[in-house]
């Protein structure tokens, strides 16, 4: 986005829930808008790393597009592509930060898009994978852990039982890193970078503004952060609220169990989805989530189903499970995984914006 474009974007102030969903006229109706606003409780909206400290005139074009998407209701997908990509390799690739990414974009849907057009294991992987990096911070636990890449390097992480089943996907990653790292390219950037494309890549799944330029953290992120499948709701709450996610965010995060299998939780189911179309970026897990009895073909989490009951989150359930849901729920996940993608990320001002390399959203089959 241009920096004329994005100041004239925000010459109308501070854009909440409400204004922001107004302004995608059919995507929703008014019972849906009324949900999600029941469900934000206008709870506060913080600002990460480096930006809390930054005045807003210190703010470069990044960090101003990323403060209005964080507290300002600024819509977090993009419609943004390349018009012409250097050869890789080339002066003008290595003068573009963005250039490398695109081939590396390029390399990651391979893995992530099926023979029938739908999610593979690896972008389910690379999807949770973007998760756990992410999530190993809390506003107590200091300066470090975050969307760092230690989940990589830090060869701790991974034997914890919370990562149980990302061994394959971090050896993936570890091949990536060691394929591109010669061209300046950083773990932590590549795990999210990686998400963000798995996500787009199933069909319906949104594309969310992507940035680069993350330090990367061999320091083994805080234990003990990450939520377990068999918590109660308020401890789940109130550890996302440490992360400064709130409910609704929280609501909309979940929905990318819509494509997920679980493996562990129940042993012998393993590989059963979370809703009926695994494959697929869809509001289904929200709905069957809901549903008094579970479909025969699914395994609801339990931690899912007590969150799906708690009055903070079920408003925004009943909205994103209806049949307008999948635009708010978009809306709102993509700005909710921003928000998660810089936690523990301390030059939020100095990103570069590389949403640009992403590829194309795939609306049907």
């Amino acid at each position: 986005m241009k920096v004329s474009s994005f100041a004239t974007a925000l010459a109308g102030g501070a854009a909440m829930l409400s204004t922001a969903v107004q302004a995608h006229p059919g995507m929703m109706n008014s019972s849906v808008l009324e949900a999600l606003k029941e469900a934000d409780f206008n709870e506060p909206r913080e600002l990460l790393g480096d930006l809390l400290g930054l005045h807003r005139s210190e703010l470069g074009a990044v960090g101003l597009l990323i403060r209005a998407i964080l507290v300002e209701g600024f819509d977090a997908q993009t419609n943004e592509y390349y018009d012409y990509v250097p050869p890789l390799n080339s002066e003008a690739c290595v003068r573009d930060t963005c250039c490398v990414w695109y081939y590396i974009a390029e390399e990651m849907t391979e893995q992530f898009r099926g023979l029938d057009g739908q999610c593979t294991d690896a972008a389910r992987g690379a999807i949770r994978l973007g998760y756990h990096d992410a999530a190993g911070w809390s506003k107590f636990t200091g300066d470090f852990g975050g969307a760092d890449g230690s989940i990589v390097l830090a060869p701790e992480e991974i034997l914890r039982r919370a990562n149980n089943g990302l061994e394959e996907i971090v050896q993936q990653y570890t091949f990536w890193y060691d394929r591109w790292s010669y061209f300046g390219v950083g773990m932590a950037d590549l795990i999210q970078m990686g998400a963000n494309v798995a996500t787009v890549v199933c069909p319906l799944g949104p594309r969310i503004r992507s940035f680069v330029g993350r330090h990367d953290s061999s320091i083994p992120a805080p234990d003990g952060l990450l939520p377990s499948p068999f918590d109660p709701a308020e401890k789940l709450i109130n550890l996302f609220r440490a992360k400064t996610i709130q409910p609704l965010g929280l609501a909309a995060l979940l929905g990318a169990h819509s494509t997920s299998r679980q493996r562990f939780v129940n042993p012998a189911r393993a590989g059963a989805p979370q809703d009926s179309t695994p494959g697929i970026w869809d509001v289904l897990y929200y709905a069957q989530t809901l549903a008094a009895r579970a479909a025969p073909d699914i395994f609801r989490l339990p931690s899912d189903l007590v969150l799906s009951e708690h009055p903070r989150l079920f408003p925004a359930f009943k909205a994103f499970a209806g049949p307008n849901g999948q635009a708010p729920w978009d809306f709102e996940y993509a700005r909710e995984y921003v928000r998660l993608s810089l936690l523990g990320v301390f030059n939020i001002n100095n990103l570069t914006d590389c949403s640009r390399v992403l590829p194309a959203r795939t609306f049907s089959l």
